[in-house]
């Protein structure tokens, strides 16, 4: 009889470490000898999983044994299990080759080719179907348990990090840590910054950050970056130390629920603030929230303008667009029952809006009464702030002098210093870091130096502010508008614009120093939002 013979391992690591292909081979080539058979071809599948039939080496057996006529009248393989784990789909492709008389052989499995046969194969390919199905969740029990202790799975890292082995074994090797790639975590910071501020006076979402780094010459390891690549960088939790395990489906790569997930500390690289400010504007940008036109439109006060009815007010043209109005969305999509506003001009209402903001809201007098009251409002604060300070300098100290006893007890000869010790000073040593990163955020929310916002200071913020306002030549002066206000609502002849106090306390404390009017940096470190103090502007 002329067979093939069909030889796997299933990871790449047993395909290049072990000599289990080597071995299934010469028992095949003993046992065809044996039996008198020749053998047309070999097939050697490296590293490819058995529960399904994504094999390039396998499709391209079965494709050759089905053709007309097949060059070979059977598959002989070690044992079933290297042909198919699953019992349906081996039973499938069983069925497909003796549609074209190929048989499947199992040198340490013989069966008979009559039905007692065919049921024996079909309890074989039942039992590997099972055994394979417990040894992945063993498997996958003990990477969640490693990862737990703070260890590394894979082989490919996210992109900010690299593969560091410790002296800790495991079940093949050492253990692994991930640690900050220096090189790569300079572009990871880059590409925070530019979703949050922008680049030359445009503002720049995930496409557009990943066509900046594509024509600047910055790849992702060698690849380009995407759309997909940017955004899933974006919202990494891994950025801020956290790295989770286990959140997808092995084999579909379905989202697990998030019970299944576990979670692994890592060294951040990105202050939560940031991370957290990126995620805010991200969820202000979604279609699902602002619409992409409300984002990129040029009108002015797209996304902001609201009817006395509480719709929407968006742009509405007239005479073939040689009028331009801000119409509720209500009279649009409901007709002029819904709302009995009429519609605005464009013109006219984005130029009061722009000099009411300018010259009776953001003065220096008002900037003064309304940064006086956000002072008592932190004061207030304070002691919560303090609190939560004086408990994380409490538990630092305890970390430092656990350690401390540690390193004692071996210098004076009472422990030894062994891979448990280490482990454990490991442990002290990423808990006093996670401390110190949790210290310097309190910090910096609580020092926020109103106290040097000076009358100088708070005129040039004016100033610069209004000239920004005006620039209609640039995207920036819509976004200072929404950094600074968060709702404008048209009543009857009057108009209210509703803001935030923390946004315009942030963007006066980051007002650049040094130029002759002072230029308020777009930053979005003061992002109005709900949870930021607001009452009405005017």
């Amino acid at each position: 009889m002329i067979v093939a013979l069909y030889a796997r391992v299933s990871t790449g690591r047993q395909a290049e470490k072990e000599l289990s292909i080597p071995d299934q081979l010469r028992q095949m080539h003993d046992w065809c000898k044996a039996q008198g058979h020749s053998i047309a071809a070999e097939y050697e599948e490296p590293g490819a999983s058995a529960l399904d039939d994504r094999r390039p080496v396998f499709q391209q057996m079965i494709a050759e044994a089905s053709a007309s006529p097949s060059p070979f009248e059977a598959i002989i393989v070690h044992s079933l299990s290297r042909f198919f784990r699953d019992a349906l789909e081996f039973g499938l492709y069983e069925r497909q080759l003796n549609k074209r008389g190929v048989q499947i052989i199992s040198i340490t499995q013989q069966t008979s080719a009559d039905p007692a046969g065919e049921m024996a194969r079909k309890i074989f390919s039942l039992f590997d179907e099972y055994q394979s199905k417990e040894n992945s969740k063993h498997t996958l029990r003990a990477m969640k348990e490693n990862a737990r202790q703070g260890y590394f799975n894979g082989s490919n890292p996210p992109f900010g990090y690299r593969v560091i082995p410790v002296d800790v074994p495991g079940r093949r090797g050492n253990k692994k840590r991930l640690e900050v790639d220096l090189s790569e975590a300079t572009i990871v910071n880059r590409i925070f910054n530019l979703y949050l501020q922008g680049h030359n006076g445009k503002i720049m979402g995930v496409a557009g950050i990943a066509a900046h780094l594509n024509n600047t010459g910055i790849t992702r390891r060698g690849k380009r970056w995407s759309k997909s690549s940017v955004y899933d960088l974006l919202t990494n939790t891994a950025y801020v130390g956290e790295f989770y395990f286990n959140k997808k489906q092995g084999k579909t790569r379905a989202k697990k629920d998030k019970e299944d997930w576990v979670m692994m500390k890592v060294p951040p690289l990105v202050e939560r603030g940031i991370f957290n400010r990126t995620q805010a504007l991200k969820e202000q940008r979604s279609p699902e929230v602002t619409p992409p036109r409300i984002v990129n439109s040029p009108t002015l006060l797209t996304g902001l303008l609201k009817c006395s009815c509480g719709a929407r007010m968006t742009l509405a043209t007239g005479k073939g667009g040689r009028y331009r109005y801000y119409k509720c969305t209500s009279r649009i999509n409901a007709g002029p029952g819904a709302c009995k506003s009429g519609n605005l001009p464009m013109d006219k209402l984005d130029q009061l809006i722009l000099e009411t903001v300018a010259d009776r809201v953001f003065t220096p007098g008002r900037i003064e009464a309304m940064l006086k009251e956000f002072r008592d409002r932190l004061k207030n604060a304070r002691s919560k702030h303090d609190d939560a300070l004086s408990k994380l300098k409490k538990e630092l100290d305890a970390v430092q002098a656990a350690t401390d006893r540690l390193y004692e007890a071996v210098e004076n000869g009472f422990l030894p210093m062994d891979l448990m010790l280490k482990e454990r000073v490991h442990k002290h040593q990423a808990r006093r870091q996670e401390i110190l990163t949790e210290m310097a955020g309190l910090r910096r929310r609580g020092e926020m130096p109103l106290s040097q916002l000076g009358p100088k200071k708070v005129e040039a913020f004016c100033r610069a502010l209004k000239e920004k306002l005006q620039d209609r030549s640039s995207q920036f002066g819509k976004e200072y508008l929404r950094l600074l206000v968060d709702e404008i609502r048209v009543e009857g002849k009057e108009i209210r614009i509703r803001g935030s106090y923390a946004a315009l306390a942030g963007m006066l404390e980051k007002t650049k120093a040094g130029l002759p009017e002072g230029v308020p940096a777009f930053d979005s470190d003061w992002l109005p939002g709900p949870d930021s103090n607001q009452r009405q502007g005017g």
